[in-house]
């Protein structure tokens, strides 16, 4: 049979059987059913739409919902003995201040503001210079105590005080797997909520593209390893990972993790050379008034310039060589305050 044949075959079946479905329904006397219209769903006026503010974390640099950064910072003592470590939720923090303390070893003023965790620690005693760097923040502050006139001189900043040693309110707990005294720990999350009329942290440096430092101005030079020395006992490093997209912290030439697990990393690395106050006897205070040099190391470049700051309550200003602003990129970073009589090293 040709194909034509087939078609009008194949043609009259159906007619056949569409007759057969109508002369069922003349005989039941049934209604066919109607098919439904489509409709389509009323759109929502543009007006309606609920627009969700978005704002740059002032500490970070990064965008986030408005609403989610009205709290107040959340900086805290550090331990950072052998003993102390691994810490808690150091990738999550803002800022960390690395200082030298007495015995050459070291402790952070770690930030939180973007990403409150709910524990973080240990929490250690306060230190001459803690003022000079938290102040600029405003919000809260933790520490386990210290010697009574740093106390003081903590609780004459004006920010809220937050001390282990003073505590009934059950903020701080003591870890049994951890060694005491490298076992306080702070209820980050409930400090936070428990001040929620306390003003958010204010700006504090200037931020610009995942990689700020390909501007030619500032004529970074590559760099794959950063080198600080504090004293024979701590002499911490930083190696650029592409891939991550961030610098990863070793300590005393070990991998540095967290209590997570995670290596340690920041998106940015400030490296300060400062001069040390002796006036305290064996502890030493980092002076952050007046101005010293600086590298900002961000997405494997470095760039040489100065800091600056005014005073107290002043945050630090990080000025290129050129005397445009040093620019970081948005995410978390370490500042390393590298005594004078210390060193640092840049490897291509």
């Amino acid at each position: 049979m040709s194909g034509r044949g087939a078609l009008i075959r194949r043609l009259g079946t159906g007619f056949a059987l569409v007759a057969s479905a109508v002369l069922l329904v003349a005989c039941t006397g049934a209604e066919p059913t109607p098919t439904p219209t489509p409709t389509e769903a009323p759109s929502r006026p543009a007006a309606d739409v609920d627009a969700v503010p978005i704002a740059f974390a002032p500490l970070r640099g990064t965008p986030a919902v408005a609403a989610a950064l009205q709290h107040p910072s959340l900086s805290v003592k550090i331990d950072n003995h052998e003993e102390a470590r691994p810490q808690i939720a150091l990738n999550r923090t803002d800022l960390v201040f690395e200082e030298l303390v007495e015995g050459g070893i070291t402790r952070y003023v770690a930030v939180w503001h973007s990403d409150v965790p709910d524990e973080v620690g240990p929490v250690r005693s306060i230190r001459p210079m803690d003022p000079d760097i938290i102040s600029p923040f405003g919000g809260l502050v933790a520490y386990s105590g210290g010697q009574d006139v740093f106390v003081q001189m903590m609780q004459d900043s004006g920010l809220v005080n937050l001390v282990f040693d003073y505590d009934d309110t059950g903020l701080f707990y003591r870890a049994d797997e951890r060694p005491g005294p490298h076992d306080v720990i702070l209820e980050a999350a409930e400090a936070v909520s428990r001040y929620p009329d306390v003003a958010p942290p204010p700006a504090q440096y200037a931020y610009g593209t995942a990689d700020p430092l390909a501007d030619p101005r500032y004529a970074a030079a590559t760099t794959s390893r950063i080198d600080a020395v504090f004293s024979d006992a701590r002499f911490p490093s930083w190696e650029w990972d592409g891939g991550a997209g961030a610098w990863l912290r070793s300590q005393e030439g070990s991998p540095d993790t967290e209590a997570s697990g995670d290596r340690v990393r920041a998106t940015n690395v400030v490296t300060m050379r400062v001069s040390i106050d002796w006036t305290y006897g064996e502890v030493p205070r980092t002076v952050l008034d007046g101005t010293g040099e600086v590298w900002v190391s961000v997405a494997g470049r470095t760039a040489h310039g100065s800091w600056s700051k005014a005073g107290r309550t002043s945050p630090i200003v990080l000025t290129a060589d050129d005397g445009s602003p040093l620019r970081l990129a948005p995410g978390n970073t370490w500042f390393e305050l590298v005594p004078n009589d210390g060193s640092v090293a840049f490897t291509p």
